[in-house]
């Protein structure tokens, strides 16, 4: 028991954790401060799914919309979308800290700068957890009961996991990259309407032109989305082997690249 107690306390002496959990708890402890940006963060996607299912409640005669109400069917597009959103959004504050020379201090300080990027994936991670959580328990309010239970559910926030780290990645690479603030939002708005609609979010894809819906099968958020949905909708389907593993290809693509332009920007 001794010995046992003696390792866990070494492991939580290791500085680098501890680097990592004083930079996860400054990003939380910044959260806290700005009420508005908590309201909004964790409300807003609950809106989407609340006021799009109850517009287009008569969208189940589209064809391919199999699911007993359009809240139903929509719910996996809302989580998708929402881990989309949370992720770009990762490298705002990153970005700002990089504009005031606050960056600069913690980069000449005496820990290593890999802790910066993870705690910013902590982050977002945790965040996006608890907004899929809220959808999903709105969703239930509005009869939506998974049908693949709590274990389903798990997975669900594993697929949500897996699609924020890629687009998380991709959010600190351009706070990197780019030299202010403005641009940056102005790239986000311009590329988060497409993917979301050149997506099976809305609509399932064969009722999407053909075009778009070619273009819809390159987006993995259609492959998060479809098995998102299937989880909630239908139950257990060996596809999501499949997801599982174009997910974990779009991280490795998305953090290589992203790796590169981490590593010049903070010399």
């Amino acid at each position: 028991m001794d010995k046992e107690y003696e390792r866990v306390r070494k492991k939580m002496m290791n500085p680098y954790l501890q680097e990592v959990t004083a930079m996860t708890r400054r990003w939380f402890i910044r959260f806290r401060r700005e009420p508005i940006s908590i309201i909004f963060g964790l409300t807003q996607p609950v809106l989407w799914l609340v006021l799009f299912g109850n517009m287009f409640q008569n969208a189940t005669a589209i064809p391919g919309v199999t699911a007993p109400s359009y809240i139903a069917f929509m719910t996996g597009g809302v989580v998708v979308m929402t881990v989309l959103n949370s992720g770009l959004a990762g490298g705002i504050e990153m970005l700002f800290d990089k504009e005031n020379g606050f960056l600069e201090r913690l980069m000449a300080a005496p820990i290593k700068r890999s802790a910066l990027i993870i705690s910013r994936f902590l982050f977002v991670t945790v965040l996006t957890g608890f907004q899929a959580l809220m959808i999903l328990g709105m969703a239930f309010l509005f009869g939506v009961v998974p049908a693949t239970g709590w274990l389903g559910v798990g997975l669900i926030l594993v697929i949500g996991m897996m699609l924020g780290i890629g687009f998380t990645a991709i959010s600190l690479a351009l706070a990197f990259s780019m030299k202010g603030h403005g641009g940056f939002f102005s790239l986000l708005g311009f590329i988060t309407l497409p993917l979301i609609f050149m997506s099976s979010a809305l609509v399932p894809l064969q009722s999407m032109p053909g075009w778009l819906s070619v273009i819809a099968q390159l987006n993995p958020m259609t492959y998060a989305i479809d098995a998102v949905r299937g989880l909630i909708l239908t139950g257990w389907h060996i596809e999501l082997v499949k997801v599982l593993v174009i997910l974990a290809v779009f991280d490795a693509v998305c953090l290589t690249w992203s790796n590169r332009i981490l590593l010049r920007g903070m010399r």
